[in-house]
C-alpha cells in the first residue's frame, strides 16, 4: 500500500505533505496537516520573521509529545527549490543551512517535523552583521507571569530611552521576547554587547524583579538572556507554535494589550482567528530600524566603572574583557560538592562550591525529571518548604543531537543541619552511554 500523503500547491510548486494525519498534539488531536495549515492560515506574518534566514531545523518527528533533535544541516535529499546558505559556526565547523523565503518551502519545513521555526538573526545577504537584536525574558521557575509583564514594560522603557522600537511577542512557553530590527552595522558580539548592556540597566531600574545574572544559582525574579545574541543562538520565530500540551503559539502583541495578555490564549486553535481579525501585529517592524550606539554608550559606561563583560555560553572561546566563567558555586573556595553515588561528578561539577548544591536528576526529559523531584518532595517536605524558586536549578543540557535534563537543588536557605545530604539521583539518565571516545571504551 502507498504510504499517506497529502500534495499542496504552494508558490507555484506542488508540495507533499507525508503522513498527514500523524497526530503531532495528543491532547488536541492535533495532526501534521492540521499543523502544516495552521502555518500557511498565518504565513504572511511568519515569512516576515523568517524570510532570508538562515533556519537551525528542531524536528519533532514523534509529535510533541516525543523528544525533538537539531538538525543544522539542511537535509541532503530535498526539491531542488530549497533554498541554502552556509553557516559558519562558533567552533569553525560549517553546514549549510536551510533558508525559507515562501509559502513551499515553510510547508516542506513543517513537513519535516519542525513544530517551532528557529531562524537566526541575520540575512543570507550579510551573514556577519545581525538585522535583530534580542531581548528573551526567562522567568525563574515560580515566578508569576505578571512579573514577567511587569519586566517587558521596563525593558521597552529602556528601548524608548536608547531610541529603539520593541516589537513584543509571547514566547509560547513561559516567557516574552522582545524584537529590535536594528541597522546591520555590528558584528554579533557588538549586539551581544549591546544586549547585556540592555539588561543591565533594565536589572539597575527593577532590581527586584529583574536579573542579568548568567548563572542560574544567582538569578531571581526574570532573567534577561542576553546571550541568546550571541553567534549561532536561534530564537523561536513569531507565530510559531510551541511543543506544549495545548500548542500555545508565539503571538505578536501591541504594547496596549501585553498588560492584560495571557499566555493560554494564543494557541493553534485560536491564532488563525485572530490573526484573520486583526492582522499581522508585526507588519511595520522592517520599517521601524533603529541603532545601537546609545547601548553600547552604557556598555562604555559599564565598563568605565569596572564592569566585565558578562559570562558567555561554555561552548564560546574565552573573551577579551570576559569575567571568570566560572559559577560562584565553583569559585576556588569552598569544597567540592560530593557527587550521587556511583557518579563522578556532583551538583558542582568537580569544582569547589560555596553553595550547598545537592543534585537530584539527569533525565532524557523534563517530565522524568520532574516526577523524580516529585518523589524527593515527598521524602523532605519540610526542606522544600523553605526553598524560594531561585533555588530550584532544572538545566537544560546539550547532549549529541538533543537535549537532557538536570535538576539541583540549592540549599543555602535551609538550616545547615537540616539539609539532606547527596543521595542517589531520582532519576539517572547517561546520554553519551553506548558512545565510543577515541581512546576509551564504550561507556
Amino acid at each position: 500500500m502507498a504510504a499517506e500523503r497529502e500534495t499542496l500547491e504552494l508558490a507555484g510548486r506542488e508540495v507533499a505533505v507525508t503522513n498527514p494525519s500523524k497526530i503531532f498534539f495528543p491532547e488536541l488531536g492535533v495532526t501534521k496537516l492540521d499543523l502544516v495549515r495552521y502555518y500557511l492560515a498565518v504565513s504572511e506574518g511568519v515569512l516576515r520573521g523568517v524570510s532570508g534566514r538562515p533556519m537551525a531545523l528542531k524536528r519533532f518527528v514523534d509529535g510533541a509529545a516525543g523528544k525533538p533533535f537539531f538538525q543544522k544541516r539542511a537535509p541532503k535529499s530535498r526539491p531542488d527549490w530549497i533554498e541554502t546558505i552556509e553557516l559558519r559556526f562558533p567552533s569553525g565547523r560549517t553546514a549549510e543551512e536551510v533558508v525559507v523565503s515562501d509559502e513551499a518551502q515553510l510547508a516542506w519545513v513543517i513537513n519535516l517535523g519542525c513544530i517551532d521555526l528557529n531562524p537566526h538573526p541575520v540575512r543570507t545577504s550579510d551573514m556577519d552583521h545581525p538585522d535583530e537584536l534580542r531581548v528573551d525574558l526567562d522567568p525563574v521557575r515560580g515566578v508569576g507571569w505578571a512579573q514577567v509583564l511587569d519586566v517587558a514594560i521596563a525593558t521597552k522603557e529602556v528601548l524608548d530611552d536608547v531610541g529603539l522600537v520593541g516589537w513584543p511577542k509571547t514566547s509560547g512557553s513561559r516567557g516574552i521576547h522582545i524584537y529590535c530590527r536594528i541597522e546591520p552595522r555590528w558584528t554579533f558580539t557588538g549586539v551581544r554587547r549591546a544586549a547585556v548592556a540592555l539588561a543591565r540597566e533594565v536589572e539597575r531600574r527593577t532590581p527586584d524583579i529583574a536579573t542579568s545574572k548568567w548563572w542560574k544559582e544567582e538569578r531571581h525574579g526574570v532573567f534577561l538572556d542576553y546571550n541568546q545574541n550571541a553567534k549561532d543562538r536561534t530564537v523561536a520565530s513569531a507565530y510559531s507554535i510551541r511543543p506544549t500540551p495545548d500548542a500555545r503559539a508565539s503571538a505578536p502583541l501591541t504594547w496596549d494589550e501585553l498588560p492584560h495578555c495571557r499566555l493560554e490564549d494564543f494557541t493553534i486553535a485560536t491564532e488563525p482567528r485572530r490573526y484573520a481579525e486583526v492582522g499581522d501585529l508585526s507588519e511595520g517592524i522592517d520599517d521601524a530600524v533603529g541603532g545601537l550606539d546609545a547601548l553600547l554608550e552604557l556598555a562604555d559606561r559599564d565598563e568605565a566603572e569596572g564592569l566585565p563583560d558578562a559570562p558567555w555560553p561554555p561552548q564560546y572561546e574565552k573573551q577579551p574583557g570576559e569575567a571568570p566563567r566560572v559559577q560562584p558555586s565553583r569559585a576556588r573556595k569552598g569544597a567540592v560538592a560530593e557527587p550521587a553515588p556511583g557518579k563522578r561528578s556532583g551538583a558542582s561539577g568537580r569544582r569547589r562550591s560555596t553553595m550547598p548544591l545537592i543534585e537530584i536528576a539527569r533525565a532524557e526529559t523534563e517530565d522524568q525529571a520532574m516526577a523524580g523531584l516529585e518523589r524527593w518532595k515527598q521524602r523532605y517536605p519540610d526542606v522544600w518548604s523553605l526553598l524560594g524558586p531561585e533555588d530550584l536549578l532544572v538545566d537544560a543540557m546539550r547532549g549529541r543531537s538533543s537535549t537532557w535534563t538536570r535538576i539541583r537543588l540549592n540549599l543555602k536557605n535551609v538550616p545547615e543541619g537540616d539539609r539532606p545530604p547527596q543521595e542517589p539521583l531520582e532519576v539517572d539518565y547517561d546520554p553519551w552511554e553506548g558512545v565510543e571516545w577515541p581512546g576509551h571504551s564504550a561507556r
